[in-house]
C-alpha cells in the first residue's frame, strides 16, 4: 500500500483558522463540476513550510481522488487485480468509518483507481476500474443497484486505460459515458439504476468525463470525446477529437 497525504484536506481545513465552514466538496471538479469553489477566505499564500498536514492514510496507487460532503471523506480505492472499495472517512481526522469492496479482476497500464465518486443525498455513486457502476446507501453502507456500464453494452476487451469516468448526477438522473459498441451516454435513473436513456457509441475511447454547460439558456451535456489513440489503436484510421452535446430532454 501506499501511502498518500490528502493535502487538499488540509488546505481546505486551514480555512477554518477564521471560523469559516469548509465547502462540501461532492462531486468531481467540486460543487458546480467546473474547478472553482464559491467559499470565501481561501489562503492566497502557503504558509512558511507549506500547509500543514492534518491526517494521511493509507490507500492504493491510483489516479482517482475523493470527495467531501458532510463532515465525510468518499474515496474509491483499488487493490489492483483484486477489487474495488469504497471507502468512508471521518473529515476531521481520516478515521476509516466503513468501507464496502467488490470483485473487480484485472489491471491495465499505469494502474490502480481512476476515478472520483459523486454524493447526492444519501447515496455515493462510483464507477470503477471495469465499468462497475455502484449506487451505495450511505447509512446502511450497502449497494443500492449496481450494472456494469461497459459490459451490458456489448464491451469486451477494456480500452488501453480501463474505464475512466467520474459519474455525473443531473437531477433525477445519472449520466456516464460507456464507449462500449452499443452506447455512448447513458442516463440511468439514480435511485433504482434503470436506463432512462442512451445515446449511441460516440466514436474514439475517451478517458474524459460529461458536464452540464449552458447553451442558448438552456441545459446540456457536454462530452469531450478524443483523437484516434495512435498507442493502443495503430490499425484504425486516425481521426481526430471532438465534443458532443446533448441537451437535458
Amino acid at each position: 500500500m501506499k501511502k498518500v497525504n490528502l493535502l487538499f484536506t488540509a488546505v481546505v481545513l486551514l480555512t477554518c483558522i477564521s471560523n469559516v465552514c469548509a465547502q462540501d466538496w461532492p462531486q468531481y471538479l467540486g460543487p458546480n463540476r467546473n474547478s472553482t469553489s464559491p467559499q470565501k477566505g481561501i489562503l492566497r499564500s502557503w504558509p512558511a513550510g507549506g500547509p500543514q498536514v492534518l491526517w494521511t492514510v493509507d490507500a492504493g496507487k491510483g489516479f482517482g481522488g475523493p470527495v467531501i460532503k458532510n463532515g465525510k471523506v468518499y474515496l474509491l480505492d483499488r487493490t489492483d487485480q483484486v477489487e474495488d472499495i469504497m471507502r468512508c472517512f471521518d473529515f476531521s481526522n481520516g478515521k476509516e468509518l466503513w468501507r464496502y469492496s467488490y470483485p473487480a479482476a484485472g489491471t491495465a497500464m499505469f494502474p490502480g483507481s481512476r476515478s472520483v465518486p459523486a454524493v447526492d443525498g444519501n447515496y455515493v455513486y462510483s464507477c470503477g476500474h471495469n465499468g462497475d457502476l455502484y449506487c451505495i446507501d450511505i447509512n446502511t453502507h450497502k449497494p443500492v443497484w449496481n450494472k456494469n456500464v461497459w459490459k451490458d453494452f456489448g464491451g469486451d476487451k477494456l480500452p488501453i486505460w480501463a474505464i475512466t469516468q467520474c459519474p455525473l448526477i443531473y437531477k433525477n438522473l445519472l449520466i456516464i459515458l460507456s464507449q462500449a459498441p452499443d452506447a455512448g451516454l447513458v442516463a440511468y435513473n439514480k435511485l433504482t439504476g434503470g436506463i432512462v436513456w442512451k445515446t449511441p457509441n460516440l466514436g474514439n475511447e475517451t478517458y474524459a468525463s460529461p458536464a452540464i454547460v449552458k447553451i442558448a439558456g438552456e441545459d446540456h451535456i457536454a462530452m469531450v470525446i478524443s483523437s484516434t489513440n495512435p498507442i493502443g489503436h495503430k490499425e484504425l484510421p486516425q481521426t481526430m477529437g471532438r465534443i458532443a452535446c446533448r441537451t437535458k430532454k
